[in-house]
Formats: C-alpha cells, structure tokens, sequence
C-alpha cells in the first residue's frame, strides 16, 4: 500500500511546534568558552576608544594647513593621562596606544619628522586627522556586539576580554545520545566473523555532528536487532539525555525493531517524508526528551541529522539555520520524485558561491564518502527534475 508522506517543510512546522526554550544555562570562565553558545546580547556599556587614542608612534599636534614646524612640550606613554593643553605649533610626542592630549586631532609618525634646534621639522606632512582613533571607532555605546546563541571563535573570545568581563553565561550542552542497531554491525575494534557484517560509523560519525553543533554527545552500545533489547537500550538512553539519535530499524523490514519500540514508548510526531535520502524518519517524544530514529545507511543517518537534529540545537542555543544561494556549476538530473538533498562541494569565486559534484558518486544512500571534504546539500526542489548549468539553487550546510 502507498504511503502518502508530509512533505519536508510540513514536518519542520509540525517539529518547532513541539520545542520550548531550552533554559539551562552555566556560568564559565571565557578561556573555557570557545565554541561554547553565549545566552545574552553582549552591549557596550560605553564607546570604545572612550577617548581618541594614537594608532602609532609620533607627534601629536593641532593640524593646520602649513605647519611645517612643532615645539615639543612633553612625553606621553601609553597607559598614563598627564592633562596635558596642546595650543597651536606645539606638540607631545605620543605612543601608540596613548590618548591624544587635549587640543590636538592629528599624530606625525616619527618617520615623518626630524630633530632639530629643539624643535620637531615636519618633512613629509599627513593629512588632519592622521593615525587617529577617534572616540567609538570599534563600538558605540549600546551597540550589540555579541547577539545570544552566538557561538564564541577567537574573536569573541578576544573581545570578551577586551570589554573586562571573565565570567559569562553560556547555554549548558544539550545532551545527545547515539544509539546504532543492526545485528550486522559492528563497534571499532570488533572483528569482522563474516563478509555480511560491518564496521559502524553512523554513530562515530553522528556523534562528531551534534559535537560540532554545541551538543554532548553520548556513544551507547550497538545493540542487535532484538525487540526486547532494541526498547531497554532506548529508554536507557533517555535516563540522562536530552535528544536519543538512533540509525536503523525505521523502515519496513522484519527487523526494523526502533519502530516498534517507538509506537509502544513514545508520542510519535513525525512518521515518514517526502524526501530523499531518509522518508522513513520517524520523531518522537517523551515528556520533554526527543526521539530521532535515522535510517541505518551511514549518507542517509548523516544527512537527516542535518536536516531534523541540528534544527532542534538551533533552536535550543539561540541559532538559526543558515541556508545559502549558489550557482550550478554544471547540469544535474534528478533521481526520485522527492525533495532531494545530494552532496554537493560547496566553492567560492569572485564573492559567489558554486556548486559541483566532483568526485560524488552515484548510487545507494550508503556513499559516506560523499560527505567529504566539508561536503554541502544541495536542495532540489520535489517539482523538479533537471538543475541546469549557471541555474540558482538552494544549499545547506551540514553542520
């Protein structure tokens, strides 16, 4: 019997209808925040230079047009205020960092200059205002510097810093568990007994997924495809994580045991969808925890955790997801009469982005070798049948 599935956009709906803000949240110290989630608008609480500082080593004087001749009046490292009045031909030799005395607006390099009868020869003249920061020149006071759900690089990390603040709030890591099934399936470091078993790799690499998401993750033990076993595994899980992943057992077979341990266990809301690769996902939930139950293939289990769990981690840390435009960098022929997601590599040229499918292959959902090299998913629409070169597409990263 054919099963009439929702479509992608329908079940994304039907998931965020079902998500509350995820509240918890731990203080950290910053130089243990890196690629930590921050859960407040970080904003200037002043302009910054608060006062107009020097870029460079050199002379600091009242420009005007001519003046070709300075008197020196006195030093002024960075890091010291002597309140010094400049008036007009006079001059503080000034370091970078320091603040501009008062009465000056423009900063001669010592490169510029020369020394002589004890006064300061200007020889090749700046313009008004030169090596100058001028007050607020890296942020106004009430700016947004930092919006909550960033997630923190270096950069942030440095300006943290910079604004004096050590302690800083930061959403605490959801919890993922990832749970692999399949009798045929083996965990690294477990013998091959025979040419119809495999190594996994959907957990492992599942797991680097949700890690590069903001999530923990959690490796739980292959488990056979026993029904009894399948269930017990699965509420296991769920005692202390937030989000269950688990890959195979969703689809029609004798063995497909995760479906059954779902109707049973959980309040399913998401069975099936019109897509490619992964129509038989199914979501569901238990109290405030989350079920995803991935197709076992290692491309589909990737890609669909691309598609549905990094759309729950957004939500909870504050992002969102971030879908791009890009130029077809050749013809391409659709496969299915579904909404297609296909690896794509994912370049750049002249500020626009392409997409090509060099060294992707074609064939089963199984390929993992297709999400190499940083891969992207190109989105063909389901009314579609044929991306032509030069043609304007839809693109997602995975993580």
């Amino acid at each position: 019997m054919k099963q009439n599935f929702p479509s992608y956009e329908e079940t994304l709906q039907t998931l965020k209808s079902t998500i509350t803000p995820w509240e918890r949240v731990e203080k950290v110290a910053i130089t243990d925040a890196l690629d930590r989630h921050i859960a407040f608008d970080v904003i200037a609480a002043d302009n910054y230079p608060a006062r107009a500082t020097s870029a460079m080593d050199g002379y600091a004087f009242a420009w005007s047009e001519g003046l070709s001749e300075l008197t020196p009046l006195a030093d002024l490292p960075a890091g010291s205020d002597k309140g010094i009045v400049v008036r007009r031909g006079e001059c503080v030799k000034t370091f970078t960092g320091s603040l501009m005395s008062e009465g000056t607006d423009t900063l001669v390099p010592v490169e510029n200059v020369e020394i002589a009868g004890g006064k300061i020869i200007i020889k090749t003249p700046v313009k008004k205002g030169f090596a100058v920061r001028e007050i607020g020149e890296s942020y106004k006071k009430g700016e947004i510097l930092i919006k909550r759900g960033t997630r923190l690089n270096y950069g942030e990390i440095a300006l943290l810093a910079e604004l004096g603040l050590f302690h800083i709030s930061v959403f605490v890591r959801p919890k993922v568990a990832i749970l692999a099934t399949g009798s045929e399936i083996k965990d690294l470091g477990e013998p091959l007994l025979n040419a119809a078993q495999i190594h996994s790799s959907n957990h492992i690499g599942i797991a680097a997924m949700v890690r590069k998401m903001g999530a923990e993750p959690m490796l739980c033990e292959i488990v056979r495809d026993e029904a009894d076993a399948v269930k017990t595994a699965m509420l296991n899980a769920l005692k202390t994580a937030d989000i269950l992943v688990t890959t195979g057992g969703v689809s029609m077979g004798d063995y497909d045991f995760v479906k059954g341990a779902l109707g049973e266990n959980f309040t399913l809301i998401i069975t099936g969808v019109a897509i490619k690769p992964g129509r038989h996902i199914k979501v569901a939930k238990a109290g405030e925890r989350y079920v995803f139950a991935l197709p076992g293939f290692p491309y589909t289990a990737m890609v669909t955790c691309a598609l549905y769990v990094r759309v729950l981690l957004e939500a909870w840390l504050g992002q969102e997801q971030h879908r791009l435009t890009a130029i077809m960098d050749e013809d391409y022929k659709k496969r299915s009469p579904f909404l297609e997601f296909t690896a794509v590599n994912l370049t750049s040229r002249e500020g626009k982005n392409f997409v090509n499918l060099n060294g992707k292959r074609l064939g089963s959902s199984a390929i993992v070798n297709n999400l190499l090299n940083d891969a992207a998913l190109l989105v063909i629409p389901q009314e579609k049948d044929f991306l032509a070169k030069g043609e304007v597409v839809e693109v997602l990263k995975m993580v």
